[in-house]
């Protein structure tokens, strides 16, 4: 590689794809690889032959591949996020070409990650029989050996039929790319794509994919380049990005419109400040309970990273103790991870103090079942109403019109302290939707009601004195008229300026980003 600067290499490196239409390719003095072995390796044809490239498959129905692969101009790999331009062609499964196994299926949809030459394919239908291959958590190192697989051409091969395989060292590591040095082999035209692979212990994952190459010795690359370098685009901090895409899919076909409460909180682990959003935890028509991990970037169409069941619905015969939930709210209990508040049919009212993808923990109860108060209980939302508290209080609506409050409802529970908010009167009890949220700037939270008529109010800064002023933010059977689900959090931005979830009453979810009294309210559809 000789001895120039890392800018300048690279430079190098571009300039010698301009002698191909694909900046990066195959493994030239690679072997043909084992039988049975890579199995999920994917050959992808692109515009019936008009460019070849190789994958991996790390999801029964999703492929990592590059950016290139799909550009109009290959050395400036810009894609935007939908059906592919060209009609493309994944063979999975089947490392000899010329054999029958494995699938081969369409790619639907290409997902782009921002800022380096990755894409995440999504084929047609689900791929079985395969083992998808672990993405990388580790960085890779300096020196690290790496083994890259690919369908390209070989020193001798134009198109050749078998999966090929070499190893390559880690020269240089740099905050999205690598650089990587063929021992007997280059990266040649047709591994556009192609995984890096760490093997260790029997375990097998990808660290990089296959971006841009010299070609030194690959059929039909100038005799007098000898130089076997290559840089891959890094995919070992893309562990949670490919999470997210490849449950989009699950998350869509959800049936939202049997979404009976929705619930939001930093649940599983995420703090305010830090990179990664608010969780929703739902509970279905049928007893289930799912949380929903948030994630870690700013669109507001794919808010979610992860899904879990948190409940299980019970099966024929069986009953479940979901079955009774009339009311939930996510609250913090200064824990540092958030949990929840549960208000059942019989009344009794139930404290969690943690809830993560293996169910829900701490359990506290803070009302006894069959009691005459809570089951005139309307509406509860958790929120941080005591100004420089970290733990949250306790809103309730009743169904004679009162607005209570209980502050620091971990420490006081529900018997003392309680302040009365609004006495009893005939607005309240048309609260049909209340959720705590930050949406003024205000040094305690504010409260989002939706009324049965379809308006929706924003009461900012609300504390133990009572409300402090009122801001419409939809008019009476206009906009969320519909609106039957709600909750608001951080969902886009960890800024105090939340965001809302709607569930529509026939299933579309939306997402309302930075919702703030006065401004006007924009949606941005999820689901439907």
């Amino acid at each position: 590689m000789g001895r120039r600067s890392r800018a300048a290499w690279i430079s190098g490196l571009c300039a010698a794809s301009l002698m191909t239409s694909v900046p990066a390719y195959a493994v030239a003095g690679g072997t043909a690889a084992p039988g049975g072995a890579y199995t999920f390796a994917v050959k992808l044809d692109i515009g019936d032959g008009k460019r070849s490239c190789s994958g991996a498959l790390v999801d029964k129905q999703w492929v990592l591949t590059a950016a290139g692969c799909f550009a109009d101009d290959p050395k400036n790999p810009k894609v935007t996020e939908g059906a592919p331009k060209w009609k493309t062609t994944a063979t999975v499964g089947r490392t000899d070409l010329t054999g029958t196994a494995g699938t081969v299926t369409d790619v639907t949809q290409v997902v782009p990650s921002a800022g380096r030459d990755v894409v995440m394919a999504q084929l047609a239908k689900p791929v079985s029989g395969v083992t998808p291959v672990a993405v990388a958590s580790a960085p890779p190192a300096q020196g690290e050996e790496l083994k890259v697989i690919g369908f390209g051409r070989t020193k001798t091969e134009w198109v050749p039929n078998k999966l090929h395989t070499a190893s390559f060292s880690v020269d240089t590591v740099q905050d999205t790319a690598i650089g990587i040095t063929g021992k007997d082999a280059a990266v040649c035209q047709g591994d556009t794509g192609g995984p890096a692979l760490r093997e260790s212990g029997g375990r097998v994952e990808v660290v990089a994919v296959n971006s841009t190459s010299w070609q030194g010795g690959c059929l039909g690359t100038d005799p007098a380049e000898t130089r076997t370098g290559a840089v891959d685009a890094r995919v070992d901090d893309l562990g949670a990005w490919v999470r997210q895409v490849r449950y989009r899919p699950v998350f869509a076909a959800a049936p939202w419109k049997k979404a009976t409460h929705i619930a939001s909180g930093y649940f599983t682990g995420g703090s305010a400040g830090g990179t990664r959003h608010m969780d929703m935890i739902v509970r279905w028509n049928d007893a289930e309970v799912t949380l929903y991990q948030g994630a870690d970037d700013n669109d507001p169409r794919h808010p979610f990273a992860a899904e879990y069941q948190v409940a299980a619905p019970p099966k024929k015969g069986e009953t479940s103790i979901w079955q009774h939930a009339m009311q939930i709210t996510g609250a913090s209990f200064g824990g540092g991870a958030d949990g929840l508040v549960v208000r059942w049919s019989d009344g009794e009212l139930t404290q969690y103090t943690h809830v993560d993808a293996k169910g829900v923990h701490g359990e506290k109860k803070l009302a006894k079942a069959k009691n005459t108060l809570w089951p005139h209980a309307t509406q509860i939302t958790a929120g941080r109403y005591t100004a420089n508290q970290q733990r949250d209080d306790l809103l309730v609506t009743w169904d004679d019109g009162r607005v209570t409050l209980n502050p620091d409802l971990d420490t006081n529970g529900v018997d003392k302290a309680q302040k009365v908010l609004v006495n009893k009167n005939t607005t309240w009890p048309h609260a049909t939707q209340i959720s705590a949220g930050e949406f003024s700037g205000k040094k305690t939270m504010d409260l989002l009601v939706r009324w049965s008529d379809g308006e929706a109010t924003l009461y900012p800064g609300v504390d133990t004195a009572g409300f402090h002023g009122e801001s419409q933010l939809f008019k009476p059977k206009t906009d969320w008229n519909d609106a039957t689900v709600l909750n608001a959090g951080a969902f886009v931005g960890n800024e105090r300026m939340h965001d809302v979830l709607v569930r529509r009453e026939n299933g579309p979810l939306s997402i309302y980003p930075a919702l703030s009294p006065g401004g006007k309210p924009k949606e941005v559809k999820i689901v439907g």
